[in-house]
C-alpha cells in the first residue's frame, strides 16, 4: 500500500501524541509520595476517567479497557489492520493463552481478558470450543489446533503458553512481511531475536534439553535457531560469548556482569524495550507511511509499562533512584 494512504491518519496520531505523559508529569509521578498522590496527578491525563478512589486496584482493568478503546479505535482509522495487529497479537493470543487454560481446566478466567479491540472474549472461547472460526485468521486458528492437539497427548499445562508464544512470533514475522516495509521487518526480527536470545540464556540457567528448547524459540529471527540450539550444554558464559559477537553485542555489553560473565536477564528486558523504542526515531520526522502509527503504538506500550512499575514502586515503597533506573526509555526521559 502506498505511503499516501496514511495522509488523514498520520496528522491524527501526531494529535495522539500529545496524550502521552511528558517528562514533567514522570517526575510528578515518580516524586508522588503514594497512590493517592498519584490519581491527583492523574486526573489531569488521558487517564483521568479512570481514577476512582480503587484506582489502584483497578490498574489492570483501566490499562485492559484504555488498550482496547485505542486499538479500536486505531482498526477503524488505519487503512491496513495487519500494522495495528503488531501490536494487538500481543493481547490476542495473551486472550487465547487464557481461555485456552480455562477451557481445559474449567476454570473461569474472564477476569484475566485484555481488550484487543477485534475479537470479543465470545469469539476466542467459541473458536477454541468448537475448533472453527469463520472471524480467526489461519494462522491464529492453526495455533488453537496445536495447542489442543498437543494437550490431547500431554496435560501439561506449561506447553500451552510454550506453543502459543512460538506462535506469536511467527505471527509477528508473517504480518511485518505481509505489510513490507522494511523499518517494521527490522523492529520485528530484531524483537524475535532478542526474545529468543533471552529464551535459551533462561533454558541453559534450567538446563533444558534440546528438545525442549527447540519447541519454544522461535525460527522466524535473524538468528536461526540452530545456531542457539548448538549452545544447550554450553555454560552460560559460552553463550554470552556467542551473543556478543552478533549483531546485538554491542547492545548487551553493559548488562555482562564483569565478574560472572554471564547476561543480567533482568536488565535484559529494559535494554531490549529501549533497543527498540530506538528503532522508531525516525518515525518524529516521517510525515508518510505507516511507521509514525507504529511508533506512537510502541510509545503507548511503553507508557503502560512504566505506569505499572511506578504504581507497584508506591505501594512497596522503591526507592525513587531504583524506579527510574527501570523505567523503559521515551521520547522525555
Amino acid at each position: 500500500m502506498k505511503d499516501t494512504a496514511y495522509n488523514q491518519i498520520n496528522p491524527l496520531i501526531r494529535l495522539k501524541e500529545t496524550e502521552l505523559l511528558s517528562n514533567s508529569q514522570y517526575e510528578q509521578l515518580l516524586n508522588a509520595k503514594n497512590t493517592k498522590e498519584l490519581k491527583e496527578i492523574l486526573k489531569n491525563t488521558i487517564y483521568g476517567t479512570y481514577m476512582t478512589d480503587d484506582f489502584a486496584d483497578q490498574f489492570e482493568y483501566i490499562y485492559s479497557k484504555e488498550k482496547g478503546r485505542l486499538y479500536e479505535w486505531l482498526y477503524e482509522m488505519a487503512p491496513e489492520p495487519e500494522i495495528i495487529a503488531i501490536y494487538t497479537s500481543r493481547a490476542t493470543f495473551h486472550n487465547l493463552k487464557v481461555l485456552t487454560k480455562a477451557e481445559l481446566t474449567g476454570e473461569n478466567l474472564d477476569h484475566l481478558f485484555i481488550e484487543d479491540g477485534r475479537y470479543s472474549i465470545e469469539t476466542l472461547k467459541s473458536a477454541i470450543r468448537t475448533r472453527i472460526s469463520t472471524e480467526l485468521p489461519e494462522t491464529l486458528m492453526n495455533a488453537v489446533l496445536e495447542v489442543l492437539d498437543y494437550f490431547q497427548e500431554s496435560s501439561t499445562l506449561q506447553a500451552i503458553d510454550i506453543i502459543y508464544d512460538r506462535n506469536f512470533l511467527t505471527f509477528q514475522r508473517q504480518l511485518a512481511e505481509s505489510i513490507g516495509v522494511k523499518d517494521i521487518v527490522a523492529e520485528v526480527t530484531a524483537f524475535i531475536d532478542l526474545t529468543n536470545i533471552s529464551t535459551m540464556a533462561r533454558g541453559i540457567i534450567q538446563g533444558q534439553h534440546e528438545n525442549f528448547l527447540s519447541t519454544v524459540l522461535s525460527s522466524s529471527g535473524n538468528i536461526s535457531k540452530e545456531t542457539f540450539l548448538e549452545y544447550t550444554e554450553q555454560p552460560l558464559t559460552v553463550f554470552t560469548d556467542f551473543v556478543l559477537n552478533t549483531i546485538y553485542g554491542g547492545l548487551l555489553i553493559p548488562i555482562v556482569s564483569t565478574e560472572t560473565k554471564e547476561l543480567d536477564l533482568i536488565a535484559f528486558e529494559k535494554i531490549k524495550d529501549d533497543y527498540l523504542t530506538s528503532l522508531y526515531d525516525k518515525a518524529k520526522i516521517m510525515a508518510f507511511g505507516p511507521l509514525p502509527l507504529l511508533a506512537f503504538l510502541n510509545a503507548k506500550e511503553v507508557e503502560w509499562k512504566n505506569l505499572r512499575l511506578i504504581l507497584v514502586s508506591k505501594r512497596s515503597n522503591f526507592p525513587i533512584d531504583v524506579v527510574r533506573e527501570r523505567m523503559r526509555i521515551t521520547d522525555g526521559i
